[in-house]
């Protein structure tokens, strides 16, 4: 199963994570509009990514809910349907809940940099670090601790979990 590294911080500045995302990369990024559904599993989390273009891929992964870098096992599968994919797995799992964000991507070496605009919750960033074969999680963790200070990222800002959890977390408050 393919891994990565991964940590996700709320965004104080947008100008300036922007900014620095842009130099790190050298490239102006690419905008992604995405519409996740997560679905009720007994295990990981699973979702149903609709790319707003008739695509989407269906994701399978499990982490530690733990602020910081942590490693990220996923599995993905890509669909020429996501809609009806969507309804199918609804009625055979139910839905946990969906999440709608505007994406940035910024590549940067091995690692993938994400500006978000989580409809609902606001500005934050990602990183994950791609792991290629034969690296540790302990060297995938050192380039994402360094990219985090070269974004200007604190560590009061990361977070735990993923954007449906804190969405499901703001309607229980």
């Amino acid at each position: 199963m393919p891994s990565n590294v991964e940590i996700k911080a709320a965004v104080r500045n947008l100008q300036l994570l922007t900014q620095r995302a842009k130099e790190l990369s050298k490239s102006t990024g690419t905008l992604i509009r995405q519409h996740d559904t997560f679905f009720n599993v007994q295990k990981g989390r699973l979702k149903l990514r609709n790319l707003m273009d008739g695509t989407g891929q269906l994701i399978f992964y499990e982490r530690p809910d733990v602020d910081g870098p942590k490693l990220s096992n996923y599995s993905i599968s890509l669909t020429s349907d996501p809609d009806g994919l969507t309804r199918v797995l609804s009625d055979a799992l139910g839905v946990k809940g969906s999440v709608k964000k505007e994406r940035s991507l910024y590549l940067v070496g091995q690692t993938r940099v994400h500006v978000d605009t989580v409809e609902g919750l606001g500005h934050f960033m990602e990183l994950e670090v791609v792991m290629q074969e034969g690296q540790t999680a302990e060297e995938g963790e050192a380039i994402a601790q360094q990219l985090m200070e070269d974004l200007g990222v604190k560590k009061e800002d990361l977070i735990v979990g993923a954007y449906m959890d804190l969405l499901l977390t703001d309607k229980k408050g």
